[in-house]
Parts: structure tokens; C-alpha cells; sequence
């Protein structure tokens, strides 16, 4: 059974973590001011259609909202289930953790074949860090406008608040892993309605 209080407090530590007030989500979810208050102070038990238009207004999935914090305190992501992309230039990126509301942490393994530029990624929101080992290979790493050679086994720490790039300048692949903490601004994000 659902516990209203329990609900309504998880709802709100989403809200907090993507830095938006209550009449900003309200806004977002096309659900009443009144209606998101005595819900999230777990006074009201909002139908499933409320619960939807809830988990639009912060951009997760339903499931995430009416997950008991209990039932998630493990999460397991088999390897079938990982979402591997494969980008632009021959390159291959892995997200190996799960996705969870309110934890900004990823772990990817990406391997760039011979002579592959993964490309610059723009700067994170200050607090951000990134942790990247090299499996086998050779890596740059680009940090700013400063170059870091990394080989097999090195590790590198970077504060992520600065435009980045990763490349591979040998003749063989690189493979490499990247713990990412990723920040986001606490101001909300101006939304578009586009449909």
C-alpha cells in the first residue's frame, strides 16, 4: 500500500533536487498549486493521472515517483539492460549504473578506436567532478586547453566545471572509464512548451 507521507516526501526530494519551487513543478505538471502542496505533505492521495502529469513536471518516469524509497535502496542493472550508444566518429560509450531520481552519478566505460576525437563536452555546474581510468589504449584527455596523456592504467582527477575533450591519437583502441559526478545548477531551467 501506498504511504501518502512517504510519497509526498519523496515528490518534494525530487522537486529539491532539480532546484525547482513548488509553483515552478506546479507550473511544469499542469497540476494546482493547492492540488502538489496537500500532496506532497501527503494530505491527499492523488489519482494515477496526477501522478503522470507529476512525473512529467520533473522529467522522470512515472515508476520513479511511486517507487518507495525502500524498494530502491538496491538496483540492480544487468549488462542487458545497460544503454550502450554508439556515437558518431566509430566511437562506443556504456552507462554501467543505474539511473536514479536525485543521484547525479554516472559510470560509463567508452572505447575510441585508433585515431578517434570523442569530441569537447561542455562545462558542468561548479561541484561537478570527473574520475577516468584507462583500461588499455592511450588516452588524451583535454582538460581547458591543457593536454593529459594517459596510458594503460593511469588515473586522472578533474574538477568537471571546464570544457572537456577525450581522444585516442594511437594506432589501437582505448578503452576507459569515467566515475562522473555531474551537478546541475539549482536555478530551475526555463521550460519550453512545445507540445
Amino acid at each position: 500500500m501506498l504511504d501518502l507521507a512517504v510519497l509526498g516526501g519523496h515528490i518534494q526530494a525530487l522537486r529539491h533536487d532539480r532546484g525547482l519551487t513548488l509553483q515552478q513543478l506546479a507550473e511544469a505538471a499542469d497540476v494546482s498549486l493547492s492540488m502538489l502542496s496537500s500532496v506532497e505533505r501527503g494530505q491527499k492521495a492523488p489519482t494515477i493521472v496526477v501522478l503522470a502529469r507529476i512525473a512529467d513536471g520533473l522529467g522522470v518516469p512515472l515508476a520513479d515517483v511511486v517507487t518507495q524509497p525502500d524498494e530502491g535502496r538496491v538496483i540492480v542493472r544487468r549488462a542487458a539492460d545497460q544503454d550502450t550508444v554508439d556515437e558518431p566518429g566509430g566511437w562506443r560509450r556504456t552507462i554501467l549504473t543505474p539511473v536514479m531520481p536525485g543521484v547525479n552519478f554516472e559510470w560509463i566505460r567508452t572505447t575510441l578506436p585508433p585515431e578517434c576525437d570523442a569530441g569537447r563536452f561542455p562545462a558542468y555546474a561548479p561541484g561537478s567532478h570527473e574520475y577516468v581510468v584507462v583500461e588499455s589504449g592511450t588516452l588524451r584527455l583535454t582538460i581547458a586547453d591543457t593536454p593529459v596523456e594517459l596510458k594503460e592504467g593511469d588515473s586522472a582527477y578533474f574538477a568537471a566545471d571546464v570544457t572537456h575533450a577525450y581522444a585516442n591519437a594511437g594506432s589501437s583502441p582505448c578503452t576507459y572509464y569515467v566515475a562522473a559526478l555531474i551537478m546541475r545548477p539549482r536555478a530551475a531551467q526555463p521550460r519550453t512548451n512545445s507540445g
